[in-house]
């Protein structure tokens, strides 16, 4: 997948208003504004789905999707970076209650999310630096990145500012412990994951 940044249409109407004709036009494409920047990413292939799927096996093996939390998919974070920014993570953790931090055009105030993830595809740069920022900025404790074209795993928790103080890259062959602020221990296999996001699957697999 590739992103397209678009700058603001010309006249009055805002960018939110553009976004959602863009996600009507494009059925399956997820539309985002960071920046100012309207952010266009064509549908997942079949390794980033996959990937999701057993990604979401770990935490909701862990009690993650029961009580206090939810383990949810492609839901809008409201960013404090700009009036109309807004973002749609992968995968994320939430606060069970998260649907009464509904702030406008689908997305949540960032309070309600523990943890973000993304699967990188060919727009990489934009889960690698963009969204760094922009996921600081909305003090999102965790950050997971599935880096697919370098093949390693990132774990960014401490935001403070535009970025985090705490930035580790793991490669397969490890395994991560993800920090107990996203409700349980968690425990990511990195060899599993990339595997899952960068293989076809197999018959019967």
């Amino acid at each position: 997948m590739s992103a397209a940044s678009v700058e603001r249409p010309a006249g009055d109407r805002p960018l939110t208003a553009e976004a959602n004709r863009l996600m009507d036009r494009l059925p399956g494409y997820r539309v985002e504004i960071i920046g100012g920047q309207l952010l266009v990413t064509p549908p997942a292939d079949g390794a980033h789905a996959r990937a999701l799927t057993k990604l979401m096996r770990p935490f909701i093996a862990a009690g993650l999707d029961d009580a206090e939390t939810l383990v949810v998919q492609a839901i809008g974070l409201w960013l404090p970076t700009g009036t109309e920014d807004f973002a749609i993570p992968d995968l994320a953790i939430v606060e069970a209650d998260f649907e009464s931090h509904l702030i406008e055009n689908n997305c949540y105030d960032p309070i309600a999310f523990r943890l973000v993830l993304e699967v990188t595809s060919s727009n990489y740069r934009t889960d690698l630096r963009t969204k760094v920022a922009a996921y600081a900025d909305a003090k999102v404790p965790v950050y997971v990145i599935v880096d697919r074209k370098h093949q390693r795993l990132h774990v960014l928790t401490e935001p403070e500012g535009g970025d985090y103080d705490n930035h580790q890259v793991h490669a397969p062959g490890e395994t991560v412990t993800l920090p107990k602020s996203v409700g349980a221990e968690v425990t990511l296999d990195v060899s599993a994951v990339l595997k899952a996001a960068t293989q076809r699957a197999e018959a019967g697999q």
